[in-house]
C-alpha cells in the first residue's frame, strides 16, 4: 500500500493576529495550536509519517514540540509563501514512490477531525487530487475592482474550502513543475495548482466540518478557544481491558468525594484494576473538600501511606435549584465553595504531589456549563468556572508535565440528582459506572486541557458504549472473584 504523509504547513508569522509569535504557537486548551494539529495526524491510523514545515525563525521550537510525536520524521524550514513551502516539502519527498499519498494541512486548523483525514486518504485510491470543503450558508457574490457586483453564483454549488488537501505525489510534483515555469503563476493553495496546470485530473471534494476553523484574525483565536471549550472532546478510545491493571498497578489515586455516585464508582473500578485508592468525603471520612486544612490533611495522609500520588479526582458537588433571589445565601455560598473553591484547593495543594509523578488532576463539570439556565444560576456558573480552571491550569502546568482534564457527563443517575429531581424514567439517565470508566480512560491517557463528553448511544435512553463496557468488566471481575467459570464472551475482558 502507498505510504501516507501528512504535511503540516506552519510557516506563517501571525502578523494579522497582531502577536509577537506565530499564531501556530499560541496556546489554546493547554497546548500550542500546532501541537493540537500534529496530535490529530499522530492519532490518525491512515497517516504513516508527518512532516512539519515551520517558519525559519522558530524552527527550534517546532523541533522541541515535534519530538513528542513519533510519526514526525522531518521538521523543515518553510518558504516565504504557501507555494514555496509546499515545494520544499515536495523536495523532501523526492526519494518517495510516485504513488505516495500526501496531505497538506494548515497548522492553524487545530480542530480537524481524523474522519476528514481518513476520508481524504481513502479518496486518493480513486482520485489523484482531493479537496475538503463545506457548503456555504451565505450567498456568495463576485465584485469588480470598483466593488460592484458582477455575478451571484448559485449558492447550492458554492463551497468554502478548507484543508487538508490531498494528492498523489507524482501529480502534485508535475503540476508544480509546470507552475514554476509559468511567469504569471499565482495560487493561494495546492488544489488551485492542480486545477490550472493538471486540468486533466479531477479534484474530488471530501465533506469538511464547521469546526475545522482557520486561525487567521484575532477573533479566530476566541472562536477556536470556545470551540475547544464548548465542543468538548469525545471520550478517548477505551484502553484494552487487559491493560487497565498493567497501567494502574502501583499508581496512587485520591478521590475527593468518594462516598457515593461517580466518585465511589471511580474508586471501586480503579481499586479493582490494582490502583492504590484513597477515598475522602464529608460523610465517609469527615473531609470537607471546600476546607483547605481538610484537603491538605487528606492528601498528606495518602502521600504518607503510599509515598506518591499519581491522580487526584474531585467529584464532590452540590446542586441547589431555585431562583437566585429565593435561594438562601448560605446555600449559594456553600454551592460555590463545594463546586468551585474545592477544585481550586485541590489544584493548589495537590500540585506538589502531581509534579513528582507527572500525574493528572481530574475535575467534573455539567452539561449546564455551556450557558446559564434559570433556576441553575449558581450551579451553571460554578461548573463553567471549573471548565475555565481546567484549561487555565493545563496551560500553566504544561511545562511541569502535569495534566488537567474535565469530565462532562450527560444527565447521570446519582444520589445528588435523585435528591434534586426525584425519580426519573428508567433508562433516561447515564449510569455512574459508565462515567467512572470513561474517567479512568482519561486518567490513563495523555490528554490535557480537555473537556470530555460522556453520552448515551442515542438520545432516548440507550446505553453508551462506555456503559456497556463497564458492565462487562464488572461481570468478569465478579465471576473471577467468585471463582466461577467466565463466559467465553467475557474471557478477554
Amino acid at each position: 500500500m502507498a505510504k501516507s504523509v501528512g504535511i503540516i504547513l506552519a510557516g506563517g508569522t501571525g502578523a494579522r493576529v497582531g502577536l509577537s509569535i506565530p499564531k501556530q504557537l499560541i496556546k489554546i486548551a493547554g497546548k500550542t495550536v500546532m501541537e493540537h494539529t500534529i496530535a490529530i495526524f499522530q492519532d490518525a491510523e491512515a497517516i504513516d509519517e508527518i512532516f512539519v514545515l515551520m517558519h525559519p525563525d522558530h524552527l527550534d521550537v517546532a523541533q522541541q514540540i515535534s519530538a513528542s510525536y513519533p510519526k514526525v520524521t522531518k521538521v523543515i524550514a518553510g518558504g516565504q509563501t504557501r507555494n514555496e513551502t509546499t515545494r520544499i516539502a515536495l523536495d523532501a519527498l523526492s526519494d518517495s514512490p510516485p504513488d505516495t499519498k500526501l496531505m497538506t494541512h494548515d497548522a492553524v486548523r487545530p480542530l480537524l477531525s481524523t474522519r476528514i483525514i481518513n476520508d481524504c486518504v481513502k479518496a486518493l485510491d480513486e482520485y489523484d487530487a482531493v479537496d475538503v470543503a463545506i457548503a456555504s450558508a451565505d450567498t456568495i457574490i463576485e465584485v469588480n475592482d470598483e466593488k460592484v457586483i458582477t455575478d451571484i453564483p448559485p449558492r447550492h454549488r458554492m463551497r468554502r474550502g478548507q484543508t487538508p488537501q490531498a494528492f498523489r505525489l507524482a501529480t502534485l510534483v508535475d503540476a508544480y513543475k509546470k507552475a514554476w515555469a509559468d511567469p504569471n503563476f499565482v495560487a493561494t493553495d495546492d488544489c488551485t495548482v492542480i486545477l490550472r496546470y493538471r486540468p486533466d485530473k479531477p479534484i474530488y471534494v471530501v465533506e469538511g466540518s464547521d469546526h475545522n476553523v482557520k486561525i487567521t484574525e484575532p477573533i479566530d483565536i476566541f472562536i477556536a478557544d470556545k470551540l475547544f471549550q464548548i465542543g468538548s472532546s469525545a471520550a478517548p478510545a477505551h484502553t484494552k481491558p487487559s491493560e487497565y491493571s498493567h497501567i494502574l498497578k502501583g499508581k496512587v489515586l485520591v478521590v475527593l468525594g468518594a462516598s457515593y455516585g461517580i466518585g465511589a464508582d471511580i474508586a471501586d473500578l480503579a481499586a479493582s484494576f490494582g490502583a492504590d485508592v484513597h477515598g475522602f468525603s464529608r460523610s465517609g471520612t469527615g473531609t470537607h473538600v471546600e476546607n483547605a486544612d481538610h484537603v491538605e490533611a487528606a492528601l498528606q495522609e495518602a502521600y504518607d501511606k503510599s509515598g506518591r500520588i499519581d491522580y487526584i479526582v474531585v467529584t464532590a458537588g452540590i446542586l441547589n435549584r431555585g431562583r437566585l433571589a429565593d435561594v438562601p445565601m448560605d446555600d449559594i455560598v456553600n454551592g460555590i465553595r463545594v463546586n468551585y473553591v474545592a477544585p481550586v484547593l485541590a489544584a493548589r495543594i495537590g500540585l506538589k504531589y502531581l509534579q513528582e509523578t507527572k500525574g493528572q488532576l481530574l475535575f467534573f463539570t455539567s452539561s449546564s456549563y455551556t450557558r446559564g439556565r434559570a433556576d441553575y444560576s449558581v450551579y451553571s456558573s460554578s461548573k463553567a468556572a471549573v471548565v475555565n480552571l481546567t484549561q487555565a491550569l493545563a496551560d500553566e502546568w504544561s511545562e511541569l508535565g502535569v495534566r488537567v482534564n474535565c469530565i462532562n457527563p450527560e444527565r447521570t443517575g446519582t444520589p445528588m440528582r435523585s435528591k434534586a429531581f426525584g425519580a426519573e424514567p428508567e433508562g433516561s439517565l447515564l449510569s455512574s459506572k459508565a462515567v467512572a470508566l470513561t474517567s479512568i480512560d482519561v486518567l490513563v491517557s495523555d490528554l490535557t486541557g480537555h473537556v470530555v463528553d460522556v453520552r448515551r448511544l442515542d438520545g432516548a435512553g440507550g446505553m453508551s458504549r462506555t456503559e456497556l463496557e463497564a458492565i462487562r468488566i464488572q461481570e468478569a471481575l465478579a465471576a473471577a472473584e467468585a471463582g466461577e467459570p467466565i463466559d467465553p464472551d467475557l474471557r478477554d475482558v
